[in-house]
This record gives structure tokens, sequence and C-alpha cells, in this order.
């Protein structure tokens, strides 16, 4: 059913100022799954407050991802092999704290770290998990990055096979 369709089915009431207000009934919504891309910036923490509150509502349960990305190198194995590390480090910190402020709240959680480019592992992960729901960050920590290459939020917008809610 369409937002349209369910707009239809409950038109609202009219308030005091007699205009008509439409409500969307909550049941009309599943988002049993919902994921939560995390690099640790100011707005995916937002993002996971945002998704920690619809998971409340729905009795939804979050994944938490974060992508790491490693590109080549023209240096000895041993420098790149801990540098490799510490990205990964840094990932399994982010998640575990994404997971404890959700644990707080009493939500179900999971974690994964995954390799690769952002864009591309949220949507494979979003699709081979059967998610319902991402809600992610408007700005990762890399602003040059997404000038130069796309952000991370408009190219899961674009890809993505559910609804994607994009916080600031």
């Amino acid at each position: 059913m369409g937002m349209e369709e369910a707009l239809a089915q409950n038109p609202g009431e009219k308030n005091s100022g007699g205009t008509r207000v439409s409500t969307v009934k909550s049941e009309t919504f599943s988002f049993r799954r919902i994921l939560v891309p995390l690099d640790g910036s100011e707005h995916s923490v937002k993002a996971l407050k945002m998704a920690v509150q619809i998971a409340l509502k729905f009795g939804s349960r979050i994944t938490l991802v974060h992508v790491y990305q490693v590109g080549g190198f023209a240096i000895s194995p041993t420098p790149v092999n801990e540098f490799i590390e510490a990205i990964r480090k840094m990932g399994v910190n982010i998640l575990e704290d994404g997971e404890k402020r959700v644990k707080s709240r009493g939500v179900e959680v999971e974690k994964l770290l995954v390799e690769g480019r952002p864009v591309d592992q949220i949507i494979r992960t979003c699709r081979e998990g059967g998610f319902d729901m991402i809600v992610m960050g408007a700005r990762g920590l890399s602003r040059m990055k997404e000038i130069i290459l796309g952000s991370v939020s408009e190219g899961v917008v674009r890809h993505a096979s559910c609804p994607v809610l994009v916080v600031k």
C-alpha cells in the first residue's frame, strides 16, 4: 500500500482551524529490520538516535554497519597490515559505541564490520539482509571526499531497495 492509499483510507479529521489533518496509522508500515551505517561522525550519531526512536515505536531490530575502505599502497606489507588493523580497530570501536547506545534503550542490536566501498557495501548489506529501512547521517567524516567522489548518503538513496531516512 502506497502513502497515497494509506492517506485515502484514513483522511483524518478537521482541526479547530478548519483544515484537514491527514494521519497514517503506524500499522501500515513494517520497519522490523533497520540498517544504520555508522562512521563516527556527528551526523551518524544523530541518525542512530533517530533509528532507536523508530525501533522503539515499531518493535524493530537495529543492525549497525561500519564500512572501512582500504586503497592501494606502494609501501611494504608490514606498515600496510598495521594501517589496516588500525582502521579495523577504529571501526570496531565505532560499532561498540553504537551498540552501547542502542542496548541502553532496550533495542535489539547486531554489528557488522565490512571492507569495501561504502555505498556498494551498504546497498549489498541491505539487499542481502532483507532490511526494511536504512537510517543514516547526511554527512560523514570526510567532506572533501564527498565533494570529489559524491556523497555516500546520496549514493545509498539512489540505489537502495528500501526507504532511506537521511538525518542532518
